[in-house]
């Protein structure tokens, strides 16, 4: 089973500007100073090797959605911009011979419904060929009206009607767990405005909860206070924890409390007294830079050895970029 990060951003798309790749250039060029490259492979060795990640690359800027692989069929959690590279890469696939021309099969697992989590639905190219399967899930009532409404005037020229595939929607059942495309699939009920929903998705004894869009409070009291505590349970053991931590812990303390997103301090509680695998931070705040990620992630990192007092800790941590994979 592996994860691929479509996108990674929340809130909304974060572009990179020209002064930012020009930053980036000058920062390579000064760490190559005194350098001679025989050809463009040493120069390719160079940035993958020896540059730091923020410079030989970003964090990205696209808004949710990754892809669990295991299978022919497509497992797509929320439907932000990062849905239409997807679609466009389906669509190379198809060019290269390596995909049929339709008749395949998406399963997209709704968390909510905010613009961040919808906006790449009407550019999601599979959605027009006829013959694809688009099966559209979540724990929401009346999701089609809600896809409907995004591409109706005056918002979108293009209606959901025009879209030429098999599109179902399918409103699951909390209180059970579904067997779809090969997983078995249960969700949780999540703090966030309007409600949001994480997913456990399990398939051959390895599993990925993918848990956006969700506050966990760490003023008062530690996230992972009890037992009781029911994301505890959910999280238990998984393989792979994807989890919003779009804060620092002073905004998500001091000006941003009952935004519905959490923070590394969460993050790292909760993965640790639940046994977590495998930590990602989701749902990168789109105001902060490569530099600023990078120094999260760090720190992230810094707290768990303090919250562990100190004491090397099994629990591997990455921070979300769009292109990411990773294998579970």
């Amino acid at each position: 089973m592996r994860v691929y990060f479509w996108g990674t951003r929340g809130s909304l798309p974060a572009s990179i500007t020209a002064e930012t790749v020009r930053k980036k250039i000058v920062r390579a060029l000064n760490a190559a100073k005194g350098r001679t490259f025989e050809d463009d492979g040493e120069i390719e060795n160079f940035i993958d090797n020896e540059l730091p990640f923020t410079v030989s690359k970003t964090y990205g800027s696209n808004t949710a959605c990754i892809e669990i692989k295991n299978g022919d069929e497509y497992m797509i959690c929320d439907a932000g911009t990062g849905l239409r590279d997807l679609g466009n890469h389906h669509m190379k696939l198809i060019e290269q011979g390596l995909q049929p021309r339709s008749g395949s099969i998406f399963h997209i697992f709704m968390s909510h419904f905010h613009w961040d989590h919808i906006q790449g639905f009407p550019f999601f190219t599979p959605a027009y060929i006829p013959g694809n399967q688009i099966r559209i899930y979540g724990y929401h009532k009346k999701l089609k009206n809600v896809f409907a409404k995004q591409q109706s005037q005056p918002y979108f020229p293009v209606p959901l009607t025009a879209m030429n595939a098999d599109i179902q929607f399918v409103t699951l059942d909390l209180g059970k767990t579904a067997a779809i495309g090969g997983f078995e699939i249960s969700g949780i009920e999540q703090k966030h405005p309007g409600v949001s929903y994480g997913f456990r998705f399990q398939k051959d004894g390895k599993s990925v909860v993918y848990s956006s869009d969700a506050e966990h409070k760490t003023k008062s009291e530690s996230p992972a206070r009890d037992e009781s505590y029911p994301f505890l349970k959910f999280f238990k053991g998984v393989d792979l924890l994807i989890f919003d931590a779009q804060y620092d812990w002073n905004e998500a303390v001091l000006s941003k409390e009952d935004w519905g997103h959490s923070s590394y301090v969460a993050a790292v509680e909760l993965s640790v007294k639940a046994k977590v695998k495998r930590l990602c931070l989701f749902h990168n705040e789109p105001t902060y830079t490569d530099d600023k990620l990078d120094a999260l992630l760090e720190d992230t990192k810094n707290y768990l050895s303090v919250y562990n007092n100190r004491k090397p800790h099994p629990l591997v941590i990455d921070l979300a970029y769009d292109g990411q994979e990773i294998e579970v």
